[in-house]
């Protein structure tokens, strides 16, 4: 029994040895594995010798040295340490306390690459034989990314305290965290840093831009926090330094959020616009300014052109005025002219009548007296006697007539214009042995009689203006078709004077003419005369058929002249 015993245990014994064995091998191998695969180098090194034993191949990639080089060699002789007095004072480290580590030590590969790595070395028994363990692991990147890092927020850091616009951040509670020179310049004030009384914004006081308080706890900043709005945009508060300054300001407001969405606090860039908005208010005043000087301009202009055209208006007037008592001047004169004429022509009727008919008259008063007698005492002469009373009678009936025909022509209303013109031409010719030669165009006799007259009575006055003036030989009356009208012309051979001369004279030549022109006027013709040295003097009447009413002043007010244009 004994015996069986001894072998059962002996049996068991070597079943937990294999057993052993294999757990030892499959724990070699696991190491095996993690030390091939690892992304960290790892060098094991023999305290007694500092020399390299094993090294896995990330180390030998990030060295750049092959396996069998490294093994051998000291820690120093691959610069991983500066020199070999470094070397063993680190191993006089890990033999007091098991563990040394290395936050960055400067590393070079074998190509001159320069890295940071971090160094943990660990001394522990291996079966039975201390053994060092150096893990190390490449920061360069890290610490490229930590120097950038530091680098972005020193950049940020001066950019926060430089920049112009004033920053400040709170926290979730609204407590202030942090905030620039310019904000401190704003507030007029540095509030104490996560002080729970001074929370939301570092001002003395705020107001909305109406005027009215703004409580702290009401502010932008408050709202954004407690999330009642999602950030303050281009929003428009009035800040109060403690000295009483109010400075108008534009705040922009930000939330920072955790992973999870929740606001942990928040960022507000906010800047002065007082200057602004008072250069504005400035510009806004001389805008109304400008305007209102542009409109006092245009009023101190219309008022400047009212008065020149009031001053314009006041010398036409006057002008007007002294026009008005010219033309009653020469109407007072016109009327006693025509009165004067009125009188010369009732004196030379009357002469007329005493010289011619009342002679004749009485000569057929005296005759017929005779005739009595001679018919009581002798009869031998009687017939001859009545004969010649007769041709007085007979001379007496001719020179009513000729009167009859001064005053209105009966052949004019009963024959027509032409025949009346060639009845008085004949009797002109006769009684001033002037040649006066007539044309005339049938269709004037389809103007009504007013017309007619007008043109008989201008060739008349012309032509005894002619035979009084003149001294002319020969005479043409034409009277001719216009396009809208009946033009009559009377030219003379005689001697010439000045139209405007004769005008503004008072003689009864001009009172003549005058006198024609009114006539033409009447029924809306046209009158004018020519005269020149050695051509004589020639009428120009117009007269259309239908009358028009035209102003006896030209548009200029000028009086009309009678020269021909």
């Amino acid at each position: 029994m004994k015996t069986k015993f001894k072998t059962k245990r002996r049996l068991t014994s070597a079943d937990e040895r294999l057993k052993s064995v294999d757990a030892f091998r499959a724990s070699e191998i696991r190491y095996r594995r993690l030390f091939e695969t690892a992304h960290d180098g790892v060098l094991l090194v023999d305290p007694s010798t500092r020399k390299i034993v094993d090294a896995n191949p990330f180390m030998t990639k990030l060295l750049g040295y092959p396996h069998d080089q490294l093994v051998g060699k000291e820690l120093f002789q691959i610069g991983l340490l500066k020199d070999e007095v470094a070397s063993r004072e680190m191993f006089r480290k890990l033999k007091r306390q098991h563990e040394v580590r290395y936050e960055d030590l400067p590393l070079e590969s074998r190509g001159g690459r320069h890295q940071e790595v971090e160094v943990v070395a660990n001394l522990y028994q291996e079966d039975g034989h201390p053994i060092i363990q150096c893990n190390i692991r490449d920061i360069t990147e890290r610490k490229a990314a930590e120097t950038a890092l530091r680098a972005s927020e020193e950049r940020y850091r001066i950019l926060f305290d430089l920049g112009p616009v004033a920053v400040y951040a709170c926290d979730a509670s609204g407590a202030i965290q942090n905030f620039n020179a310019r904000a401190a310049e704003l507030w007029g004030r540095k509030p104490v840093i996560g002080e729970a009384s001074e929370r939301f914004c570092g001002s003395f006081k705020m107001f909305r831009p109406d005027g009215s308080v703004l409580r702290h706890e009401d502010c932008p900043m408050a709202g954004v926090l407690r999330g009642k709005i999602a950030q303050a945009l281009d929003q428009e508060v009035v800040l109060e330094q403690p000295n009483g300054t109010r400075l108008t300001c534009i705040v922009n407001i930000r939330p920072l959020k955790n992973h999870r969405g929740e606001i942990t606090g928040a960022i507000n860039c906010f800047y002065d616009i007082t200057e602004r908005k008072t250069a504005a208010e400035a510009r806004r005043r001389n805008e109304v300014l400008a305007i209102s000087n542009q409109e006092l301009v245009l009023e101190i202009a219309q008022r400047k052109a009212v008065e020149v055209a009031l001053k314009k208006s006041e010398r036409h007037y006057s002008q007007l005025l002294g026009k008005s008592d010219a033309m009653q001047e020469q109407l007072r004169q016109l009327s006693r002219q025509i009165l004067l004429a009125q009188e010369d022509e009732r004196k030379r009727i009357s002469r007329e009548l005493h010289d011619v008919i009342a002679q004749t008259l009485t000569g057929i008063n005296v005759r017929l007296a005779a005739l009595k007698k001679e018919a009581a005492l002798n009869t031998r002469h009687l017939d001859r006697d009545i004969a010649r009373t007769q041709r007085l009678v007979e001379k007496s009936v001719n020179i009513v007539h000729e009167f009859a025909r001064e005053l209105r022509p009966a052949v004019l209303d009963d024959l027509g214009l032409i025949p009346a013109l060639h009845s008085f031409v004949k009797l002109f010719s006769k009684r001033t042995h002037l040649h006066v030669h007539l044309t005339a165009f049938a269709g004037v006799e389809q103007l009504d009689i007013a017309k007619r007259t007008i043109l008989y009575r201008v060739a008349q006055e012309a032509l005894n203006n002619v035979s009084r003036h003149a001294h002319a030989s020969r005479a043409d009356v034409s009277i001719e078709k216009l396009a809208h009208g009946i033009g009559m012309k009377i030219k003379d051979d005689g001697k010439s004077f000045h139209v405007e001369r004769i005008l503004n004279s008072k003689g009864s030549q001009r009172l003549g003419l005058l006198g024609m022109r009114e006539r033409v006027e009447m029924v809306g013709g046209t009158f004018c005369v020519e005269s020149a040295p050695g051509q004589g003097t020639t009428i120009q009447v117009e007269i259309p058929f239908a009358t028009v009413q035209k102003k006896m002043l030209h548009k200029s007010g000028k009086q009309s002249t009678l020269e021909c244009p």
